[in-house]
């Protein structure tokens, strides 16, 4: 009986030990996970710090193409010409190849969505470089026949490449890294060689035109504009089989990240961060320009001017006027932008090159506004300077609008209800989308009527748009209420319609 009882102490004292070693187990492992997670960070500061990186560099590259010196005594025309064949040129893809690598590394980190130590210094070599992109870039435009330049942005592109690879490599050995649905995935490796594939596309690419630089150079500026297309050329191909073998294209609720679909799926909140900051320099530059230019010599106010400052400065009136108004243009762009963000529920890949476009020429107003006044009043280099900038604007509203009629093509998917077409927000969001791009057209044909008067016309236009959005909902009321009224003269009022059926029947008494 007592070797029957110590046998069951043994045995419930050796359950014991065994359910304390199951429990410290659980909680190393538990104890490793919380340790693993708070090893990490989120990564909106890391995210945060390369869009605005990424928006200064971009928007920074017109200072060199809004400072070129014009005479007065210099037909436009062929400064212009050489702007657009050289400076402009330089601007223009600078700013599409820095936005293609941001777009990439937004693709990036919609796989990533928590960052360690490792990840953000990887993430800060990755931006030095992207920044260092543009130098390249000028090398090759200033010297075409040179190999330096090309090989210089070339092994730039490779490095980026090779850094975003280990980045991937890297955070698939650290699942707790990854977002949610790939975590749940039973096919990472499948994710992780799909997205692989993808990266080292560009790298190669660039490697091809490294070496043919050294045959045949300009076969290598042809491989290079291959490098920019790349993404849309396979997306392209692929929808061309899709439809001589009569496959059905994929639905947008199974396109994964990668994939360069128009409905791709793109970080909203990045996309306005991104917008937000190339806004926020553009205003920047235009005051940097009138603290450079329209700051008068104290030696020459004493000998000129006796010394009285206000006299000084009233010959920069007109400097002063062109200031306010590209900053009332830069602003309200940032305004109407906005007002289309907010009702915009999901971006895709389509709208955020629209969007793209829609930047560069905002990028370009720096440029706009030094050629409304750098010349002589009625001259006919201002009346071109002046309709130069109306396309510059013209360019950058007519942009935003198409990202409004992509958004209403997959309208379930991309806005909010109450705007989607017949709401009755979607009237008053057209005609914020196209005042711009109506104003600016308007006015380069009156410039063309009224040559004499371009610039009066011009700073009208700038002065009274500001009003023209503070009244604009008043106006598109008045419109529709109108366009009611002589269409449809019987239709009541659906306030009124309300009102009556919210009231109670009057039931008959027997």
């Amino acid at each position: 009986m007592g070797e029957t009882a110590q046998g069951e102490i043994a045995e419930h004292r050796a359950e014991e030990e065994e359910v304390e070693v199951e429990e410290e187990v659980e909680e190393r492992s538990g104890g490793s996970q919380a340790a693993s997670f708070s090893s990490t960070q989120s990564s909106h500061r890391l995210l945060a710090y390369s869009d605005a990186l990424i928006s200064i560099i971009a928007t920074v590259m017109i200072l060199p193409v809004a400072h070129t010196k014009l005479e007065d005594n210099e037909e436009l025309k062929e400064s212009v010409q050489l702007l657009l064949t050289t400076k402009i040129c330089v601007y223009l893809m600078t700013f599409l190849i820095v936005t293609l690598a941001w777009a990439a590394h937004i693709r990036l980190f919609q796989v990533i969505v928590r960052i360690d130590d490792c990840l953000a210094l990887l993430n800060l070599f990755c931006m030095m470089l992207i920044t260092f992109l543009p130098y390249t870039f000028s090398l090759m435009a200033t010297f075409p026949k040179n190999h330096l330049g090309i090989l210089l942005f070339c092994a730039c592109v490779m490095v980026i490449g090779l850094i975003q690879a280990v980045i991937v490599l890297y955070a698939f050995g650290r699942p707790i890294l990854l977002s949610e649905h790939i975590q749940a995935s039973e096919n990472q490796s499948v994710y992780k060689q799909h997205i692989l594939h993808v990266i080292v596309r560009v790298p190669l690419t660039c490697l091809l035109a490294a070496i043919v630089s050294f045959i045949f150079i300009q076969l290598s500026y042809v491989l290079l504009a291959f490098v920019i297309f790349l993404p849309y050329i396979f997306q392209a191909l692929k929808w061309c089989r899709s439809k001589a073998l009569g496959q059905a294209e994929e639905p947008p609720a199974s396109i994964l990240l990668y994939t360069y679909h128009p409905n791709e799926p793109l970080s909203k909140e990045r996309v306005e961060a991104f917008s937000d900051g190339v806004y926020a320099i553009v205003a920047t530059l235009l005051i940097l320009d009138i603290c450079e230019d329209n700051v008068p010599d104290p030696a020459v106010v004493k000998r000129q001017y006796d010394g009285s400052l206000i006299a000084a400065l009233q010959d920069y009136g007109p400097e002063y006027l062109a200031y306010f108004g590209s900053f009332a243009t830069v602003g309200l762009l940032w305004f109407v932008h906005h007002s289309l963000f907010l009702h915009v529920a999901k971006t895709t890949r389509l709208m955020g090159l629209l969007n793209t476009l829609s930047l560069a020429f905002v990028g370009g107003l720096p440029l706009a506004y030094q050629l409304t006044h750098g010349f002589p009043r009625n001259s006919r280099n201002e009346l071109e300077a002046i309709q130069i900038s109306c396309v510059i604007i013209f360019f950058a509203g007519i942009n935003q609008l198409g990202i409004w009629v992509v958004a209403l093509y997959s309208e379930r998917e991309t806005l909010h209800p109450c705007v989607r077409y017949g709401g009755h927000e979607h009237v008053f969001m057209l005609a914020k989308l196209a005042l711009y791009p109506c104003v600016a057209l308007a006015t380069f044909f009156l410039t063309c009527i009224l040559s004499k008067f371009s610039a009066p016309i011009f700073h009208l236009m700038e002065i009274t748009v500001p009003f023209a959005f503070l009244v604009l909902r008043l106006l598109v009321r008045a419109g529709l209420a109108l366009l009611r009224l002589v269409f449809c003269p019987e239709r009541p009022d659906p306030r009124i319609v309300l009102e009556e059926e919210a009231e109670p029947f009057d039931v008959p008494v027997a």
